[in-house]
């Protein structure tokens, strides 16, 4: 018997979400319990934003 291919990629997607949505749940709520790990949290977000523009910025 022959998997249907796209069932597959339904699995996986379905998987995919339910990972990210778990993912984010415990994320928000270790962030939410520690205001200094969402400072740090912030703090690297905008370092990595820094360097991704200067990326672009060298590939222009």
């Amino acid at each position: 018997m022959t998997k249907n291919p796209i069932m597959n990629i339904a699995k996986g997607a379905a998987i995919g979400m339910a990972a990210g949505v778990a993912v984010g749940y415990l994320g928000k709520k270790a962030a939410d319990d520690n205001p200094k790990l969402r400072k740090k949290a912030n703090r690297a977000y905008k370092t990595f934003e820094n360097i991704v523009d200067t990326a672009q910025y060298m590939f222009r």
